[in-house]
Parts: structure tokens; sequence; C-alpha cells
């Protein structure tokens, strides 16, 4: 069970929005390596990056941020935010990203995705944004009719490495990760799931070791981590006991 640290990239900062809000942003570092290096010296064995401005740009705008990461840490980096096409995939990925995680493309263009998989086997994870039950997609800013289980069925047996399922509704807010309809994605499709949005406290680093949700590949914790509401020793503690 992985527990992933999040970097959140605004303006070539590291920050939490709220409910996905870019003009909700708490800035908790200013240096994305220095906070790269911190979460590695703290024992996590991977990062997960989001470019927001890359989002809602459709491209990538944290490029520099994103490299100043890849040089700080060794631990495999995934990133998502504004990747849309295969040149762009292979150009991340040829600059030492261990995944790249598609979002709005994978709903748009399923058939670039699979593509993807075939090209960069291993490499390729999607990001599934809900919002009151269903996808949404560009930076969050519009929910599409699709649901969320409907979509992560049309990338089964097509060489997705995970899924990133994200419940907007608690993002950022501290509300606990809505694990019932993250637990029942996972049993619903072969693809790894990794539990993504209001990761709160210790209580659901607990939750990630019951025997339901065994079948997660594992949590990302942003804003619980950055207020101190989650201890990093403690978490990874708690989730080596099982191990």
């Amino acid at each position: 069970m992985i527990l992933f640290p999040a970097i959140d990239l605004k303006d070539g900062e590291c920050v939490r929005l709220k409910l996905g809000d870019m003009n909700d942003a708490t800035v908790y570092n200013t240096d994305p390596g220095a906070q790269a290096l911190e979460f590695e010296r703290q024992g996590f064995d991977w990062l997960h990056v989001v470019d927001l401005n890359g989002a809602f740009a459709g491209e990538t705008v944290n490029g520099d941020a994103v490299e100043a990461i890849l040089k700080a840490t060794k631990n495999p980096v995934q990133l998502g935010g504004g990747i849309r096409n295969l040149d762009h995939i292979e150009e991340w990925l040829s600059k030492g990203l261990a995944r790249v995680i598609l979002g709005t493309i994978a709903v748009r263009d399923p058939q670039l995705v699979k593509q993807a998989c075939k090209q960069f086997p291993g490499k390729i994870a999607v990001g599934i944004d809900a919002k009151g039950g269903r996808v949404a997609v560009e930076g969050w800013a519009e929910a599409s009719e699709l649901g969320i289980i409907e979509m992560a069925n049309r990338f089964e047996g097509a060489g997705v490495s995970a899924i990133i399922y994200t419940d907007i509704d608690r993002d950022g807010i501290l509300t606990g990760i809505n694990w019932n309809s993250t637990i029942e994605l996972a049993n619903a499709v072969s693809i790894p799931v990794i539990a993504s949005g209001g990761l709160a406290s210790l209580d659901d680093i607990h939750r990630m070791n019951q025997p339901d949700a065994n079948i997660l590949e594992g949590a990302i914790s942003g804003r619980a981590l950055y207020d101190g509401r989650i201890n990093a020793a403690q978490a990874l503690a708690i989730l080596n006991e099982h191990h």
C-alpha cells in the first residue's frame, strides 16, 4: 500500500487548492525541488505531481518546476495536468518521469490512451476526477455525462498501470477519502486504483489497512501532510505494520 505525497504546482510554487478552485490556493513551499527532497527524506517511496496551470491550459505550464523535482529526488514521480498528446508523453518520459497521468484526454480520446499504453508499457496512468458522481474534465471546470465505472471500463485490458480516482467534492477540505466509491471502483475493474481527495488524518491511514481496502494500490495525501495533521513517519509505520 503506497502513500503518495502530492505536490500541486501553481505558478511554479507548491500549493493546495480547496475543491479545485484556482482562486483558493494556499502556498506551502516556493521551492518544489526542496519539497520533493523533503518527502524523500521523510521516507516516502513515490511522488505525485500535478501541474494545475497545465490542467487548465491543456499544455505543460510548470515544466521548470517539474524538472527541478525530477533532479531533486530519486523517487519515481507521476505527473498529471495538461498532458494531451503522444509527443508530450514521450517528452516527459524521456526526462525521467515514471508515469504520466492522463485525465481530460482520457475522456475525450480514449484511443490515444490505448495507443500510449502500447507505446509506453507500464508508464500510463489515467486520472478519473469525479464531481457529484460524474467524470469532470478541463481541470475540473466541466462535468461530463460519463459515470466513473463506465469510464474506467473503457480502459480495461488496455495496459493502464493505475487509475487515480479523485473525489473533487472532498479535495483539499480534509473530510476523509470517499472510501466507498473508491473501493467500489477498484472492485469493478482489474486496473489498480489509487485513492485521492480528502485524506484527512491517521484515521484514513488506518482505513487503508482494512481488508476491503487491500485491493487499492494506495492513496494520495496533500494538505494533511503539509498541515501536519498527518505525521509522515507515523503514517508510514502504520502502513508498514501490515506488510
